[in-house]
């Protein structure tokens, strides 16, 4: 590290002071200008705004619509009808329209929706795809070694459905707004909100009108403000807000960092003659080398028309900064097992988003004055499984149960403003949710081995015999972005190009998103300091945000004069799948919100 960023030091100590000022304004421009990195308060275009906001109040407040956010707002209305009580439930998502930035698999157990809506069927969930087939093997680079699954086995599907999640989270949409519950689409959550104790109030939603320099736009209006008694965070994985409330409440005093994955997915329509509707494909090994974790998933869709999901998930505590997860899943799809399936067919959709992978051991504090957390934002995925929906949607369940009990107990004294749901945390300790993530806490650790991907597959199979009952827990060790290595101690990856009919770049991928975004706003990829990305980042890691985005929102491009290069942030192609925040190994990318409705338009995914 320090070498690379000596030679950068000495370059720019013997320049002249001019020479200093335009190599510093080429290598270094100004990148960020979101007020959360560049306050108002010190800008004189902000002097005579109005900055008052609408404020709005409701009982519970549910920021995100996902399965957990859903399930939430379901069960709080079902508790009112059944108590015979009043109650107003508001649900902010930053989708434009419910499932929109949904991307899963996704093959789901049906038990948390069999609790929430035990005549589902009748009512027309889109689940159309029992599990029919399992298959399970691992790849070299030319063959495939076929492993059995047997009962019991977390790779077992029986009993499950193949489902296109965004399509089951607009359903629970219809259905939250049968029951009452006021969703409001396009608001992005953009601010918590507290009371003058510290308890949370509610969120802000993202202003809107302001130029991409950080200036108001005559069309500039300020978010609302929503207040609620309290409010269950359902932002997903690595959400925004719940960043911040981890910090604030240190809700990770107990439990170790959380360790993600980043998994990518397409829909292909393909020739009928090779569809299996309900075959379940999984795979690990090629073109992963033994020390990276991850692997694929291929399923086969009961729709109209012949579809399957192809996805593959790489862990992000990789160490190679040259690895592309993208890259490596078109590569995947050129195994002779994979690409048979393919051929003939057509790619109709694209998208990617990170995943919690830390299980049991970074499950933080769920409650604090105010509020909790649920599904993703809390990280519920039981990896061996790769599930997660179930619990995401039980998690909300009983929050909710725990939030209706504490703000309609008129005999509740609650020592804060915002009221905590106290006992939601004893509920999940009391549900299958925590059974089920126990059992299986060191499969994903074990991986952190001499042997990699054959010792983990070794101790997976050893702690699934004995059902999780070894008297250890494994650690997690290092959080991810601390894991990638200086470019100097790794070897580079060569891809090979894509042929466009099997393998794709990656923009015309992007392109396959949906993905919008009003153009002239700030960029809402922040920079702590816009220096680093070339300081640190490309003069020690060769760059890796150019390669960890899915989406090719970081690109180094080179100077005018040849001298070096600078970093430019396609804000733009944002899919909103968080890794930059996480992989960064500078920690220097802060995700946030951009104008509500922006992002990808998934259909489905």
């Amino acid at each position: 590290m320090a070498t690379g960023l000596s030679q950068v030091s000495r370059f720019v100590q013997r320049l002249s002071p001019i020479a200093k000022r335009c190599y510093s304004e080429q290598a270094f421009p100004k990148i960020t200008t979101h007020y959360t990195i560049v306050p108002r308060e010190n800008d004189p275009r902000w002097k005579d705004v109005n900055m008052e906001r609408y404020v709005d109040e409701a009982d519970i407040l549910v920021v995100g619509g996902g399965p957990a956010g859903m399930s939430a707002a379901i069960r709080l209305k079902q508790l009112a009808e059944q108590n015979g009580k009043e109650l107003r439930v508001c649900l902010v998502e930053k989708a434009s329209e419910m499932g929109g930035h949904i991307l899963s698999g996704a093959c789901i157990e049906p038990n948390a929706l069999n609790e929430l809506i035990p005549d589902w069927k009748e009512k027309g969930a889109p689940l159309n795809t029992p599990v029919t087939e399992d298959k399970f093997g691992i790849l070299t680079e030319t063959s495939r070694i076929a492993i059995p699954i047997l009962p019991g086995l977390p790779m077992n599907n029986h009993g499950n459905y193949v489902v296109r999640l965004g399509h089951l989270v607009r359903w629970l949409g219809e259905q939250a707004e049968a029951l009452g519950v006021e969703i409001y689409p396009g608001y992005a959550a953009s601010e918590v909100l507290y009371h003058e104790d510290g308890s949370v109030k509610g969120v802000a939603t993202n202003d809107v009108g302001i130029a991409k320099d950080g200036s108001p736009k005559d069309t500039f209006e300020r978010g609302m403000e929503l207040h609620a008694k309290c409010t269950i965070f359902a932002e997903g994985c690595h959400g925004h807000l719940g960043k911040q409330l981890m910090k604030r409440f240190n809700l990770r005093e107990n439990c170790e960092p959380q360790s993600y994955g980043i998994g990518l997915k397409e829909i292909w329509e393909i020739d009928p003659n090779k569809h299996k509707p309900g075959t379940v494909e999984h795979t690990v090994g090629w073109p992963l080398d033994f020390k990276t974790y991850g692997g694929s998933f291929l399923y086969h869709l009961n729709e109209s028309t012949p579809l399957i999901a192809i996805g593959f998930v790489v862990a992000l505590d990789y160490t190679n900064p040259y690895l592309s997860p993208f890259r490596e899943f078109q590569r995947f799809k050129h195994h002779p097992s994979i690409k048979s399936t393919l051929e003939g067919g057509k790619r109709i959709a694209y998208g990617a988003r990170a995943l919690n992978e830390g299980g049991f051991q970074s499950i933080p504090k769920l409650t604090f004055p105010g509020g909790c957390l649920v599904g993703c934002s809390a990280g519920f995925l039981n990896v061996p499984k790769i599930k997660g929906t179930h619990n995401a949607m039980k998690s909300g369940m009983l929050a909710a149960e725990s939030a209706f009990a504490a703000v309609t107990n008129e005999d509740n004294q609650s020592p804060t403003a915002g009221i905590e749901p106290k006992d939601y945390e004893e509920k999940i300790k009391s549900s299958w949710i925590w059974k089920e993530l126990k059992a299986v806490r060191n499969v994903r650790p074990s991986f952190h081995n001499p042997f990699g991907m054959y010792g983990g597959m070794a101790y997976s199979g050893f702690t699934l015999m004995i059902r999780g009952a070894e008297p250890w827990t494994l650690s997690h060790g290092d959080p991810d972005y601390k894991r990638l290595k200086p470019a100097a101690e790794s070897t580079p990856i060569e891809y090979p190009k894509p042929d466009n009919v099997i393998s794709f770049d990656l923009l015309s991928s992007v392109a396959l998103t949906g993905t919008n975004h009003e153009g002239d706003q700030p960029p809402h990829l922040t920079l702590r300091d816009d220096t680093v990305p070339v300081k640190r980042n490309l003069a020690v890691f060769d760059g890796p945000e150019g390669r960890f985005c899915p989406a090719g929102v970081y690109e180094f491009v080179p100077l005018e004069d040849g001298s070096g290069q600078r970093l430019q942030i396609n804000a733009q192609n944002c899919i909103h799948c968080k890794t930059c925040d996480i992989k960064d190994p500078s920690q220097n990318i802060n995700w946030v919100v951009p104008e509500g409705g922006g992002g990808p338009a998934y259909n489905g995914m």
